[in-house]
C-alpha cells in the first residue's frame, strides 16, 4: 500500500508538469500527405453533404414552377433638336441617355399594362398567375401528389358545395359594394402580376430595347410581350394624334380670334377713311377739324386726338398676316395627320418558347451538389478541429512522442473490432496482416532492449486490448515460441471469460501457480487466469516479479493488464515488464487520456515499445502493405 500512495503522489506531480510531448515545428505545416489523410478520415461525411445537395436540389427542381420567358425588341428613334447636332457629342450622348430612359420609364408605366391588360383580358384569364415561390407545405404536397401519380392511388373526390345564397335585405347593395371591391382588388393585383413578369432594359448603349415577360404558360409570355411592344408603339401614336389634336383645336379658336380682330380693325379703317374729307381740291396746309375741312382761321390751335388712318391701316395688315399665318399653319397640321409615326418599331417580336427559363436544372443541380460539398467540407474541418481523439500515426508521434507500430482495422465491416483467433481462422484478413506487421515492429524493437514480457493495456475496457493479446500470443505460439497469456485484468476478464470453457472452482488449491495454467483450447498458447492473478495479487510489482522469475520455461509472456479507467493502482505491475504496448480505438480515444496513461508509465519506470491503434477505418499504410503483398507474390 505505500508502495501505491508513492505511485500516486509522484504520478500527481508528473500530471501537473507540461506535456514532454509536444509536436516538433514541423508539425505546424500542413503536408500533401496530411490532406489525403483528412480527406481519408472524413470521406463519408464530405460525400454524403454533396448527396443531401444534391437531393435537396433535385426536389427543388421537381416542386418549382416551370417560368417560361418571351422575348421582344424594339427599336427607339430618337430625335434631336437641328441645333443641338451640332453640338458636342457629351450633349447629344446624354439627351439619348435621358431619352432612352424615358421610354424606359413608360414602358414600365401602369398605361402600356393597362393597355395590355385590357387587350388580352388578363383579368379573367386563369393562366396569368403571380409568379411567386411555393412554400414548404406547398412542396410537400407536390411531391405527395407526384408519389400517388406514381403508384396510380385511387382517391375519390367530392365536388366542392357551392355557399348558399345570401336573404339579408340589403344583400344587393352589399353584393355591388362587394363586387366593386373585389373587382379593383383582382385589377391592382393583375397589375401588380404583370410588373412582376414585365422586364425591360436596354441593350447596351445602342437604340435597342429587351422587352421580356416571364409567365407560366410559354403561348401567354409570347402573347404579353409582343402586345406590350404593340401597346407602347400604339400608345406613341395616340400621344401624337391627341397632341396634334389639340394643336388643331387651339389653332381653330386663335384663327377665329384673329379673323374677328382683323375684320373689326379693317371694317374701323374703313370707316375713319369714310368720314373724313381727303379731296385733291383741299388748300395745302388747312386744317381738318372732325373730318372736314375747317375754314380759314379756325382750328390752326386745335390738336388732331384719336388715331390716325395710317395707324388703323397697319393694324388691320398686322391682324391680317398673323390670320394667314395662323391659317397657313392649321392647314399643315391637317394635312400631317394622316401621317404620324411612331419613333419606335418592334425589330424582333417574340416567340413561344421552347425550354423553361427557371429553373435552370443543370446549374440548380451544380450549385446543390457544389453547396452540398462546401459544406461537408466545412463541417469535416470543423469536426477535425474539435475532435481530440487518435486518428493517424502521425498524430501519436507529434502530440504525445510514442511511435505507433500498428493499425489494425476491424475484422468484419459493422461487426466490432474482432474475435480472439482472427489470425488462426482468417490469416489473410486484413487485420491478421496488420498483425504481424505489428509482431515484426516488436521484434525490432528488440534488438535494443530484449522483449520477454509484453504487458498490453489501454485507456478504457472495450478498445481491443484482450483481442490484440490473443492473437498476438497466437502469432508467437504459431511461429514455434512457448508462450503464456497472463489475465491481470482482474476487473474485465475478457480472456478468461470467453477462452476457457472451465473456471477454476473455489475449493481448488490456488497456490500453486503452475498447476492454474491452462490450456486454450484451439490455441497454441497457455493461460493464467484472472482468478489467479487475483488471488496473488499480480497487479503489484513485488508479486508480479516474483511469478516471471518462476515462469522462466516460456520464451514470451504477455500480460493483459488493467485499463486506466480501472485505476492507477493496477499499472503497477507493468514496471517489472519488458515492456508495454499502448492499444487505442481508433476515432474514439481521446489525445488526453492517453498522455495521462502515458505519463502514468513514464512514474512507474515502465518502457513503452509503442501504441497500437484498433478498429482503424482509414488505415495510413494501406497502399505500402498492398505494394508489398503484390511484389511477394
Amino acid at each position: 500500500m505505500r508502495a501505491e500512495a508513492m505511485l500516486e503522489s509522484q504520478w500527481s506531480a508528473a500530471a501537473k508538469q507540461s506535456n514532454p510531448y509536444r509536436p516538433d515545428s514541423d508539425s505546424d505545416f500542413i503536408r500533401f500527405a496530411d490532406i489525403t489523410s483528412f480527406i481519408r478520415q472524413r470521406i463519408f461525411l464530405i460525400m454524403s453533404c454533396p448527396f443531401i445537395g444534391l437531393l435537396g436540389a433535385v426536389f427543388y427542381v421537381a416542386t418549382t414552377d416551370s417560368i417560361f420567358t418571351a422575348r421582344t425588341q424594339i427599336l427607339i428613334e430618337p430625335k434631336i433638336p437641328e441645333l443641338l447636332q451640332k453640338q458636342s457629342s457629351d450633349i447629344n450622348l446624354s439627351l439619348d441617355t435621358s431619352q432612352v430612359e424615358t421610354q424606359l420609364a413608360v414602358l414600365r408605366s401602369e398605361k402600356i399594362a393597362s393597355m395590355v391588360i385590357d387587350e388580352l383580358g388578363l383579368v379573367d384569364d386563369p393562366s396569368f398567375k403571380p409568379l411567386h415561390s411555393p412554400s414548404l407545405t406547398v412542396r410537400l404536397e407536390r411531391i405527395a401528389g407526384m408519389a400517388v401519380e406514381t403508384f396510380a392511388f385511387n382517391e375519390v373526390t367530392q365536388p366542392p358545395t357551392a355557399p348558399p345564397p345570401s336573404t339579408a335585405p340589403d344583400a344587393a347593395e352589399t353584393s355591388e359594394l362587394t363586387a366593386e371591391l373585389l373587382e379593383f382588388q383582382r385589377r391592382r393585383r393583375v397589375v401588380e402580376t404583370f410588373s412582376q413578369g414585365l422586364g425591360v432594359q436596354r441593350v447596351g448603349v445602342s437604340y435597342a430595347i429587351d422587352i421580356t415577360f416571364n409567365s407560366l404558360d410559354p403561348e401567354l409570355a409570347a402573347k404579353v410581350a409582343n402586345a406590350t411592344a404593340g401597346a407602347f408603339v400604339r400608345e406613341q401614336l395616340e400621344t401624337r394624334a391627341a397632341a396634334a389634336r389639340e394643336g388643331v383645336e387651339w389653332l381653330e379658336k386663335r384663327i377665329e380670334e384673329v379673323r374677328v380682330q382683323m375684320n373689326l380693325a379693317t371694317q374701323i379703317t374703313q370707316e375713319f377713311r369714310a368720314k373724313h374729307d381727303y379731296r385733291v381740291g383741299r388748300q395745302p396746309g388747312a386744317p381738318i377739324v372732325d373730318g372736314q375741312v375747317a375754314p380759314s382761321g379756325e382750328g390752326e390751335s386745335t390738336t388732331p386726338s384719336g388715331p390716325t388712318l395710317e395707324e388703323l391701316e397697319v393694324t388691320a395688315e398686322t391682324y391680317r398676316k398673323m390670320y394667314e399665318s395662323l391659317l397657313a399653319g392649321f392647314t399643315n397640321s391637317v394635312n400631317q395627320q394622316p401621317f404620324l409615326i411612331a419613333d419606335a418599331r418592334v425589330i424582333t417580336p417574340a416567340t413561344r418558347p421552347l425550354a423553361p427559363s427557371y429553373p435552370r436544372t443543370k446549374l440548380v443541380l451544380a450549385l446543390g451538389v457544389l453547396a452540398g460539398l462546401m459544406a461537408g467540407v466545412g463541417l469535416a474541418f470543423a469536426r477535425h478541429t474539435l475532435d481530440r481523439t487518435i486518428r493517424t500515426p502521425r498524430q501519436i508521434r507529434d502530440e504525445l512522442g510514442l511511435d505507433c507500430i500498428g493499425e489494425l482495422p476491424a475484422a468484419r465491416f459493422f461487426r466490432g473490432f474482432g474475435q480472439l483467433d482472427d489470425v488462426l481462422k482468417r490469416p489473410e484478413s486484413p487485420f491478421s496482416r496488420s498483425l504481424r506487421s505489428t509482431k515484426a515492429a516488436i521484434s525490432m524493437a528488440e534488438v535494443a532492449h530484449p522483449l520477454r514480457c509484453i504487458g498490453i493495456t489501454s485507456v478504457a475496457p472495450g478498445e481491443g486490448k484482450s483481442t490484440v493479446a490473443s492473437n498476438l500470443a497466437a502469432l508467437y505460439a504459431a511461429s514455434g515460441v512457448r508462450t503464456l497469456v497472463i489475465d491481470a485484468d482482474v476487473f474485465h476478464s475478457a480472456l478468461t471469460n470467453r477462452l476457457l470453457y472451465a473456471r477454476a472452482s473455489t475449493d481448488e488449491n490456488l497456490d500453486d501457480i503452475r498447476e492454474q495454467i491452462k490450456f486454450v483450447p484451439g490455441q497454441y498458447f497457455d493461460l493464467l487466469p484472472s482468478e489467479v492473478s487475483a488471488a496473488h495479487r499480480l497487479i503489484t510489482p513485488k508479486n508480479m516479479e516474483k511469478l516471471l522469475d518462476e515462469l522462466d520455461s516460456y520464451e514470451v509472456i504477455i500480460v493483459d493488464l488493467p485499463a486506466l479507467a480501472s485505476g492507477v493502482h493496477g499499472l503497477t505491475a507493468a514496471s517489472v515488464l519488458d515492456g508495454v504496448l499502448i492499444v487505442t480505438e481508433w476515432g474514439k480515444t481521446p489525445f488526453e487520456l492517453v498522455a495521462e496513461l502515458s505519463r502514468v508509465l513514464q512514474v512507474t519506470k515502465t518502457n513503452v515499445i509503442g501504441v497500437i491503434m484498433t478498429k482503424v477505418r482509414s488505415v495510413s499504410t494501406r497502399q505500402y502493405r498492398s505494394r508489398a503483398t503484390q511484389a511477394a507474390r
